[in-house]
């Protein structure tokens, strides 16, 4: 049996990477870059660095900073229009997830046709475009070098999860610098969602040997790297470590695939545009707790990586070590205890059961879950 590992062409990271970057896209040949990011990062500074390569290079680009968390289908088809309007032939992303899904959304509609809600579920782009530049700002979702995209259609009030290794950038760039200004709570809700790709892609049935030592060593290096983070959102190290981390943690979901919590966390962020991260971190200890029942021994490694001592407990126990230790984290960085602090009601619920039920993510989950499984874990994590 063969394994796949699903990479960028090329992976910058370290302190300079993002000028790196544009000087490589110029060698590209490229004339006309679409800059697809948030504005908000663009008022705090963030882009100084890259507006600064772009200039130098002499490299032309046309704007899109309309993009806010849990990017739309009407945002995609604004970018898409510029895209052609202004005859632009590459692509820079910057930001968290939601620009980088953006972007990838964007080029899937300018390469290939069809409206973007053809192309939700797994491997149905037959063209990549043109090439893309990935500038992660986030240390979480490591959309820089996935092939994911999560695009919310709000006339459907449903989370489309675009799944085909022709989404991935063509360069992927972690410049811990861009990530200094991150505040907090973002950087919290952030390495929870990099903790949960890298124990979703560790437990599921899909794990190889060459995902499973990338996956717990991002469990590692966020256990002790986060909390320091958050505290000190200007400890360039932590920052470093953290973006690590996560690029470790997407190398390993990339291809292994993810599970449960994220079926379940499109939900919430679809109807209500609650933040991925902290949907994902609540529903996790929760999520794992259940899932270990089908295989213990894989939380143990989870326990041990998370600074546990399994030494003296079977299976069970040190699995119920793993979940304790997963809730101590996200306690430590303030993520929210339940959905109810964020405004959910139980009569919420209702609606996420059955759109949990086919997202593409929960086909990783090791056990198979049904509607009433989802129903409870849910009211557990209100």
């Amino acid at each position: 049996m063969s394994f796949a590992l699903k990479m960028p062409k090329l992976s910058l990271t370290g302190v300079g990477a993002t000028g790196d970057s544009i000087i490589r896209l110029k060698a590209m040949g490229s004339k006309k870059a679409l800059l697809v990011t948030d504005r908000n990062l663009i008022q705090l500074g963030v882009l100084d660095e890259l507006f600064a390569s772009l200039k130098n290079q002499q490299l032309d680009y046309v704007l899109f900073d309309e993009v806010t968390p849990n990017p739309t289908v009407d945002m995609v088809n604004r970018g898409k229009d510029i895209y052609l309007q202004e005859a632009c032939d590459s692509f820079i992303a910057v930001g968290g997830g939601s620009p980088i899904d953006c972007a990838k959304a964007i080029r899937i509609i300018t390469s290939n046709e069809g409206n973007i809600q053809d192309f939700n579920g797994i491997e149905k782009v037959k063209y990549p475009g043109d090439f893309f530049v990935a500038i992660n700002t986030t240390s979480g979702t490591a959309a820089e070098m996935t092939s994911n995209s999560v695009i919310t259609d709000t006339k459907n009030r449903v989370k489309m999860v675009i799944i085909d290794d022709k989404q991935i950038p063509d360069i992927a760039v972690n410049d811990p610098t861009l990530m200094l200004g991150l505040p907090a709570h973002v950087t919290a809700a952030t390495g929870m969602d990099a903790l949960t790709h890298a124990i979703e892609a560790y437990v599921t049935p899909s794990a190889h040997a060459l995902t499973e030592p990338t996956a717990l060593e991002a469990i590692k290096l966020i256990n002790i790297w986060l909390p320091k983070a958050v505290s000190d959102g200007q400890n360039l190290e932590a920052r470093e470590k953290l973006a690590c981390a996560q690029y470790l943690a997407g190398m390993a979901f990339n291809s292994a695939g993810l599970g449960l919590v994220h079926a379940m966390a499109h939900q919430p962020g679809a109807t209500h545009n609650l933040p991925h991260g902290v949907c994902n971190a609540i529903l996790l200890p929760i999520v794992c707790e259940y899932n270990a029942e089908k295989n213990p021994e894989r939380f143990r490694a989870v326990a041990e990586a998370l600074g546990g001592d399994t030494s003296k407990l079977n299976d069970s126990d040190a699995a119920d070590l793993a979940v304790l230790l997963i809730q101590r984290l996200s306690n430590t960085v303030a993520i929210p205890a339940g959905f109810k602090e964020l405004g959910i009601t139980s009569e919420d619920i209702t609606s996420w059961i059955d759109k949990a039920m086919i997202d593409p993510c929960l086909g990783g989950n090791p056990r198979v879950p049904t509607e009433q499984d989802i129903q409870t874990l849910f009211e557990k994590a209100l």
